[in-house]
């Protein structure tokens, strides 16, 4: 009997499985699987993300000049919905108001700053170690343990002294977590809260102290009328003439409507490069409110108030 070798015959391999186009990785119920499996197509997404920025970048290397230019991505800030209060330069009654202005004494050179920092009553080691850095941001400036007093009676005390602003540091479980600048002695007076509040020996790579010199100041995207007047109220901190051999900037930075403040030192590593290293403190500010005259809790009138879940319907208006 002849007995025939057959050669077993070749299975194709299966193709490679893929899900329906309506079905959902959250539908793995396998939680391992699931990580697994999102993680595959999060690496394929970025495969083909990474391609397409090839292939543009080889079409734009052809075509040279006649390339045509590059997309902006869409971001909150360049989507922005326009504000009907939103400040044009060369606006004549933009610059009277700010010409007969609680500030206009001020940057008409009339008046010079002086600053008193104070903060709520029995303050914590964090607190005043904060304060105690302001004053070295901020020139000629005095911080002054409370003693309890109510803030009505620490005013005429400070407008008797020459005093131009009055500011208050809060704190909370031993954390600062707002401010009260008092403009004197007409006001206004704006509320904050404060945030991401890193001291000096909490920042890593953070030069040495700063110097008694006087810092130069940027304002940075105050746009409207509210947000001109918060830069002014910044402004107003510091004297007129910055002292350039210092090297010192304070910046004031508003995204979305947080105010971010940094305080840096220029490097001038030769002729041509220059760097910046930060000296701190570094903190967020969030408006709160802003008031017409000085501090006055029970009758005092509000020009601008934050209402709570105002921007839940849109995303993209801001007020400063």
């Amino acid at each position: 009997i002849m007995i025939e070798k057959t050669e077993p015959e070749h299975v194709d391999a299966p193709a490679e499985f893929s899900f329906p186009p309506t079905f959902s990785v959250s539908e793995i119920k396998n939680k391992q699987r699931r990580h697994l499996m999102f993680m595959k197509l999060k690496q394929e997404k970025r495969k083909q993300k990474v391609a397409i920025k090839k292939k543009k970048k080889k079409e734009r290397d052809a075509l040279g000049d006649k390339a045509p230019p590059k997309e902006v991505p869409k971001t909150i800030e360049n989507q922005r919905v326009y504000d009907e209060t939103t400040v044009n330069p060369e606006d004549e009654e933009v610059a009277f108001d700010e010409g007969t202005d609680e500030f206009s004494a001020y940057f008409n050179r009339l008046t010079n700053p002086k600053v008193l920092i104070t903060t709520s009553d029995r303050p914590r080691g964090r607190t005043v170690r904060f304060c105690n850095q302001l004053a070295t941001v901020i020139p000629d400036a005095h911080v002054y343990y409370r003693r309890g007093l109510a803030l009505k009676k620490v005013i005429p005390q400070c407008i008797a002294r020459g005093f131009t602003y009055l500011m208050v540091i809060n704190e909370d479980r031993k954390v600062p977590n707002g401010m009260v600048l008092c403009h004197l002695p007409d006001g206004p007076t704006a509320h904050f809260k404060v945030s991401s509040v890193r001291l000096r020996k909490e920042m890593k790579r953070r030069g040495k102290d700063p110097t008694e010199h006087s810092p130069e100041v940027i304002l940075n995207n105050f746009t409207t009328r509210l947000g001109h007047s918060m830069g002014r109220l910044f402004a107003a901190l510091f004297p007129h003439d910055p002292q350039f051999v210092g090297r010192q900037v304070a910046t004031f930075h508003n995204q979305r409507d947080f105010i971010f403040f940094r305080f840096h030192r220029y490097i001038f590593k030769n002729e041509k490069r220059v760097g910046i290293q930060e000296l701190g403190p570094r903190f967020t500010l969030k408006l709160r409110s802003l008031q017409k005259g000085t501090f006055d809790s029970k009758f005092g009138e509000y020009e601008w108030v934050l209402k709570r879940h105002e921007n839940d319907v849109c995303r993209r208006r801001f007020n400063l």
